[in-house]
């Protein structure tokens, strides 16, 4: 294992709600394992990475808009309290956008990577990733930007239906309304509606030409650069499995070396003297040819699949990068598993035949680990008590929305037997086992 100096502390900064974001679980578990004094700043007052043995303290985000100054306020304060300077990792788009706005006013309290300030929004904009991919000739798929609902009907009929709709600054999306970041419209009037709900999403609508998925088709590539977009650890992998199926995040990933993916995602690290941690989705459309589909200028959720064989990852090499260590090579690390336990079993029930095929390689849990069980423990809890309360939710709407008269119809008809004292002929009752699998058959899949 590689050994390096661990006095500065770290603080994770993750501005999304999600409790259930375990790339910063597995940052966490990254650092302190090291020796490394970790902070995080997390919504929900940390969820179930509040339990990891290898978290120092959690602290408060920005009251309400995580604006840029209400930001370097909150940061300010935590500075204060750990009261040395720390190396800063964003975790989610927003926070990577908003750390670099303000990085010059951090000097002195926290080490980040010297990105351009405007650089992380001009690439996880997928409105001006897409116009960055057109300017410098990266395949892209074919994208529209509608101005009106009617265009946005008319591109989903040129484009060819099924078609992606996606939001171009998804990380603005209010929470509690149903939209998701990326949707697969089956309809125009879908792609008329979804449109219509612009001012609500709060950026603007893409649709893109849907490439059709299969076994080879959906890669990633995530890397850590330095100065003049140099590699300190790079690497490509395959989705093998993904949730929502299709459209989503990686339930099961593969580090697989494709060399044209490679040099797509260093030569475009180049190209834009990117720093810091980034994250790369592509999908090669039929005719075999690769095609960026996402920009993220942050750690990628299963960053942890990117490890070599002393235990060098993304997140590691960045912490020694910004505190001025040697980083070594890379030895080794192509062919582990990375598995999202939760995201891997919904993706496995909805679309069984879409299980990856069986191989062989060093598994990476993004929740279960041996030395640190209870983040797993309370995901596990979590995860399926919001399961029973979606579906408790959808059959109790089912029942409201049965006329009230057939309620009544259904009782009688329940009653009239045994108020004939029969027996013989009555069946029994469905165990409340039985009654669950037929709930389970006729409910649509999950999305």
């Amino acid at each position: 294992m590689h050994v390096f100096a661990t006095d500065v502390p770290v603080l994770l900064l993750r501005l999304d709600r999600n409790p259930f974001h375990h790339g910063t679980l597995g940052a966490v578990r990254s650092l302190g394992r090291s020796g490394v004094e970790v902070h995080a700043v997390v919504e929900d007052e940390g969820g179930p990475l509040a339990r990891s043995r290898y978290l120092r303290a959690i602290h408060r985000g920005p009251a309400g808009d995580p604006a840029p100054d209400a930001l370097l306020h909150c940061l300010t304060g935590i500075s204060e309290r750990i009261g040395r300077p720390a190396v800063l990792i964003a975790m989610d788009d927003l926070s990577a956008i908003t750390v670099a706005r303000i990085a010059h006013r951090l000097t002195g309290r926290y080490l980040c990577p010297g990105q351009a300030p405007e650089l992380p929004l001009l690439v996880a904009d997928k409105a001006e990733l897409a116009a960055l991919c057109a300017r410098w000739d990266i395949g892209h798929p074919e994208t529209v930007v509608p101005s009106s609902g009617r265009e946005a009907a008319d591109a989903a009929w040129r484009l060819g239906l099924p078609v992606v709709a996606k939001w171009s600054r998804p990380w603005l999306l209010p929470a509690g309304t149903g939209l998701r970041s990326t949707t697969l419209i089956d309809t125009a009037a879908g792609a008329r509606g979804l449109y219509e709900r612009s001012q609500e999403a709060g950026s603007r609508l893409l649709l893109q030409r849907f490439l059709p998925g299969g076994p080879d088709t959906d890669w990633f590539f995530h890397g850590c650069f330095t100065g003049g977009g140099r590699p300190l650890l790079a690497g490509s992998g395959r989705k093998e499995l993904a949730w929502p199926v299709r459209t989503g995040l990686t339930a099961v990933g593969r580090w697989l070396p494709d060399p044209a993916v490679e040099r797509a995602g260093l030569r475009l690290a180049e190209r834009l003297d990117y720093r810091g941690i980034l994250d790369l989705d592509f999908r090669r459309d039929p005719e075999g040819r690769l095609r960026l589909l996402d920009f993220n200028p942050r750690p990628g959720a299963q960053f942890r699949l990117f490890t070599d064989a002393a235990g060098l990852d993304l997140v590691r090499a960045l912490y020694m990068d910004l505190t001025g260590q040697q980083v070594p090579a890379p030895d080794g690390g192509p062919g582990r598993v990375f598995v999202a336990e939760n995201y891997a079993l919904l993706a496995a029930l909805s679309a069984p035949r879409a299980v990856a095929r069986r191989g062989r390689g060093r598994v990476e849990p993004a929740w279960f680990a041996a030395d640190d069980p209870l983040p797993f423990l309370s995901m596990s809890r979590a995860f399926l008590g919001r399961g029973l309360h979606k579906g408790t939710g959808r059959v109790w709407g089912a029942l409201r929305g049965f006329p009230a008269q057939s309620r009544r119809t259904a009782r009688a008809v329940v009653k009239t037997p045994r108020q004939r004292g029969g027996d013989g002929d009555l069946a029994a009752p469905a165990a409340p086992s039985d009654l669950g699998q037929e709930r389970s058959e006729r409910a649509p899949a999950a999305r």
